[in-house]
């Protein structure tokens, strides 16, 4: 087995590539999405369908931000 200090002298490219190849072993069939969660993403999915969400563009949202400055 790995020890933390031993991932821990790995270069930030090698630790990088470490978390990519956890990350790409997990199987998204094993993963399970807490009840609550769900019911906010119907939520939102149902306001989208009614045409009751908003969106707004990046340059939008930058310029909001960099209005206050």
């Amino acid at each position: 087995m790995i020890k933390m200090q031993e991932i821990l002298e790995l270069s930030i490219d090698e630790r990088i590539l470490m978390i990519e190849k956890i990350w790409d072993s997990i199987d998204p069939a094993n993963l399970t999405l807490p009840e609550a969660h769900a019911q906010e993403l119907d939520r939102r999915l149902s306001r989208y369908e009614n045409g009751e969400t908003t969106f707004f563009s990046w340059n939008d949202i930058k310029n909001e931000l960099n209005s206050g400055k």
